[in-house]
C-alpha cells in the first residue's frame, strides 16, 4: 500500500487531524454512552452540527457529577460559579445517525489557575467520529470573573491527570 491509497496517511502527512482507534485513548479518562435521538438530526437523519455541542455539554455535566463526584448545579446555583467555555472546538471524520450510539471519552488535556481543558473523542464502532476541545472558565457569577479553581474540584480533577 502506497501513501496515496490510505486516507489517514495522507491527511497527517498533511498535518490534519487524524482518528483515533480506542487503543490510543489514556487510560486516565472517563466515559459515557449516548445514544443519538432524532431530535439532533437534521432531515438526512445525521446529527445536525450544533447539536454536538449540546451533547459534549451534557457529558461534560455528567462528568463532573459522576466522574468528579461534584454536583455542576450545585456548582452554578449554591456555589454561585460558572463554568462557561472559553473556547469550543470540534473535529469531524464520520457522521453519527439517528439510533446509533457512540461512546464520549472525557480527557483532561490541561489544568490552569482558573481554567481547565478537555479533550473530548466521541467514539463510534471503535474509531473516532468527532473529537472536540473545550476550555472551561471557573468564574464568580456576581463578579463575573475568573476566580482560582477551588481546592474540592482541584483534587477531583487531580484522579484524571494531564494526557
Amino acid at each position: 500500500m502506497t501513501l496515496a491509497d490510505n486516507p489517514t496517511a495522507i491527511a497527517a502527512e498533511a498535518g490534519r487531524p487524524v482518528p483515533i482507534s480506542m487503543e490510543a485513548l489514556p487510560p486516565n479518562r472517563w466515559c459515557k454512552e449516548v445514544k443519538i435521538r432524532f431530535g439532533y438530526c437534521d432531515p438526512a437523519g445525521i446529527v445536525f452540527t450544533p447539536r454536538f455541542f449540546d451533547i459534549f455539554n451534557a457529558v461534560v455535566e455528567d462528568w463532573f457529577c459522576e466522574g468528579l463526584g461534584i454536583d455542576y448545579h450545585d456548582i452554578i446555583r449554591r456555589r454561585r460559579m460558572g463554568l462557561g467555555y472559553a473556547s469550543a472546538e470540534s473535529t469531524f471524520f464520520r457522521p453519527c445517525r439517528m439510533g446509533e450510539r457512540i461512546t464520549v471519552h472525557v480527557r483532561l488535556a490541561a489544568l490552569g489557575r482558573s481554567s481547565l481543558t478537555l479533550q473530548l473523542h466521541a467514539m463510534k464502532d471503535g474509531s473516532e467520529a468527532l473529537r472536540g476541545k473545550f476550555t472551561i472558565v471557573i468564574t464568580d457569577l456576581e463578579q463575573h470573573r475568573p476566580i482560582v479553581i477551588p481546592d474540592d474540584i482541584r483534587r477531583a480533577l487531580g484522579v484524571y491527570g494531564i494526557g
